[in-house]
């Protein structure tokens, strides 16, 4: 059935998806950050020392969002907060000994990789999907997975609809420099129906927007979308559509060309998350470091090898990640999971054996 507006009679659009050339809008932003990237990273010929210019700055530059709730946000005592941000800290505190030792630079979607690639932050937490070209053409390094999304729709219920494939002539708010523009293309495309967009430079923007009624509805990752539903005055007038549309793996990222910088930042998610499988927790992990009868947990903690040699940090880089601000359940359920404002639940980032896909490679 055809989509109308949210005040009701005709759509307020009905541009094809064939019209909309969102491919080429993004191969062409692609294509001038990749020549930026390149660019940039000649330019640094010391690019490959992280490791030591955070050391001599004593203080690490995290690349987050400007304010998505739940994964990035200043909280009421001023502080940046959030799932993102608490890695930040855990990696602070892997590598400084102390998880305050950051400075958050808010990036949007497109001033993201400049920044990384430039050398103006040290490491981007900031919800961004792993694809091939930002591996490979881009130049970047992605560290891990720390949360598996995939994007949907929000609407107001008072559309009438119920699926996002009766969403034909809508007007669609989307923030541009994202993976979620040729997803929208390929799903129209494929669904064979047309439809409006909206385009915006920030998900802020783009909440604002779908607020004031310049669009009917508003995609993002469905993590994103839980968090902007939260802060309706009335939640309950807007759903979320039951499709999701891709495959968002969400995770860190470094540039390319430092071997050492990925291995901390990617054995510190890892560490989080192995936390939680052998029940270490912000509480017990000093306890833990002690002696524990688990080798594993011994080994990661510091109490048996030489791991963090191995990684050119000291032996308790592990226990200080995780004291930070928990294990990677503590951090979710914290921001993100039943106990927060976005209420989300684990689902494929739940554990391997808690019916997730969520596990980290084994310490040994």
């Amino acid at each position: 059935m055809p989509c109308g507006s949210a005040h009701g009679g005709a759509p307020r659009g009905s541009r094809n998806a064939d019209e909309f050339q969102a491919g080429e809008t993004v191969v062409s932003w692609r294509t001038a950050a990749g020549a930026l990237v390149l660019a940039v990273a000649s330019a640094l010929p010391g690019q490959a020392a992280t490791l030591d210019n955070v050391r001599a700055a004593d203080r690490l530059r995290c690349g987050i969002n400007p304010g998505l709730p739940g994964f990035s946000y200043v909280d009421e005592s001023g502080r940046w907060s959030g799932f993102e941000a608490a890695f930040c800290r855990a990696l602070a505190a892997a590598v400084l000994g102390d998880p305050e030792k950051v400075s958050f630079v808010t990036l949007t979607g497109k001033t993201r990789f400049p920044a990384l690639a430039s050398g103006e932050v040290d490491i981007l937490s900031r919800n961004t999907t792993w694809t091939f070209s930002r591996d490979v053409d881009l130049g970047f390094t992605f560290v891990g997975i720390s949360y598996y999304d995939g994007q949907g729709f929000v609407g107001r219920k008072a559309l009438g609809i119920e699926s996002a494939t009766e969403l034909d002539g809508a007007s669609i708010c989307i923030q541009t420099g994202t993976t979620t523009e040729l997803n929208l293309a390929d799903f129209f495309r494929i669904n064979e129906i047309g439809y409006e967009p909206v385009p915006l430079e920030t998900n802020a923007e783009a909440r604002a927007a779908y607020r004031a009624d310049r669009c009917d509805v508003y995609t993002t990752d469905v993590s994103g979308l839980a968090a902007t539903r939260s802060t309706f005055d009335d939640p309950d007038a807007h759903m979320v559509f039951p499709e999701i549309i891709s495959k968002e793996p969400l995770g860190p990222l470094v540039r390319q060309g430092d071997d050492r910088w990925a291995d901390i930042a990617r054995w510190t998610l890892n560490a989080l998350i192995s936390a939680e499988e052998l029940g270490v927790t912000q509480a017990n992990v000093a306890k833990m470091a002690e002696g524990t009868d688990n080798p594993e947990i011994d080994r990661m903690l510091g109490k048996e090898g030489s791991m963090g040699k191995m990684l050119g940090l000291d032996a308790r880089w592990a226990v200080r990640a995780i004291a930070a601000e928990g294990n990677y359940a503590e951090i979710f359920e914290k921001y993100l999971g039943a106990g927060s404002p976005l209420g989300l639940p684990r689902g494929l980032s739940a554990l391997y054996r808690d019916g997730g896909i969520l596990y980290s490679p084994p310490f040994r």
